[in-house]
């Protein structure tokens, strides 16, 4: 095993990411390198979620001081998206955000963000602060040795500020609503008095894709694209109730979870996004 495994292991981190030292600690890579094929070897019955968020592969480095340990998880995914996907699917409202890379929170022992095309995740069941604080330290570094944006995904800030949920963002790559055919949203949650519903937003790689994936979703409910003046549709989908639609260009714009009196608040949000 030996040298030339210990090589080979060198080589294969670096040309994905540098784990940073982190002073006190002893560095173990004894982890191999997770790909597609077996990601279930180490998240089991979670790498679903991840392969349909276009995940790349997964590097795991462990931090030792004594009985304490510190684990690195450096998930990459094939784009920034993605990897804000596969990170808000992890979140809470409720945990303690943090400045660190796009976005990060903490909570109970757990660090997690994302930046670029990766998604950090870190872990320490020890309860003492010097340990925890090393753990922040160690996130830091490695937010600072990724590379790509960090910033969120440009297509949040077409989601009106209004009744808008903080930090419930989501992004959904397949089977958008329980659709085959409706793909790549950003979802937001809104809570306008005692209304409750959702946007989600997709945008196409054009105005004809657009047109095709709106139409579609039309025709379950029987409806053709030409039956409306202004362009904005209501009708009944039997897997979520009543929706609205409007497109424009290759910008699409669902809303669910409004009863169909209520297309006063969807034309709004509607305005709002497509203006």
């Amino acid at each position: 095993m030996g040298l030339s495994f210990a090589l080979l292991s060198c080589f294969t981190y670096a040309q994905e990411v540098t784990f940073p030292e982190l002073e006190g600690f002893k560095k173990i890579t004894k982890y191999p390198v997770y790909v597609p094929e077996n990601l279930w070897d180490f998240i089991d019955g979670a790498a679903d979620t991840y392969l349909a968020l276009g995940f790349v592969d997964l590097h795991v480095v462990e931090y030792k001081k004594g009985k304490e340990i510190i684990k690195l998880e450096i998930y990459h995914h094939s784009n920034h998206t993605m990897a804000f996907g596969i990170y808000a699917s992890e979140r809470s409202p409720s945990y303690r955000f943090m400045n660190l890379g796009s976005q990060g929170y903490i909570a109970d022992g757990a660090i997690n963000f994302f930046k670029g095309n990766y998604y950090v995740k870190l872990r320490t069941y020890s309860k003492k602060p010097k340990i925890l604080h090393s753990e922040e330290s160690l996130a830091q570094m490695v937010a600072g040795t990724l590379e790509g944006e960090a910033d969120m995904p440009s297509m949040l800030s077409q989601f009106p500020d209004e009744g808008r949920k903080k930090n419930e963002e989501t992004y959904i790559n397949e089977s958008v609503l329980g659709q085959e055919f409706l793909k790549s949203a950003f979802k937001s949650d809104y809570q306008v008095d005692n209304d409750n519903f959702s946007i989600f937003l997709i945008k196409s790689e054009s105005p004809k894709e657009a047109l095709k994936t709106a139409t579609t979703y039309l025709a379950t409910a029987g409806i053709e694209a030409g039956q409306s003046d202004n362009g904005k549709f209501v009708f009944t989908d039997g897997y979520n109730g009543t929706i609205f639609l409007s497109w424009k260009e290759n910008t699409i714009v669902i809303i669910s979870g409004l009863a169909k009196d209520q297309a006063g608040i969807a034309d709004k949000y509607t305005s709002a996004i497509l203006q």
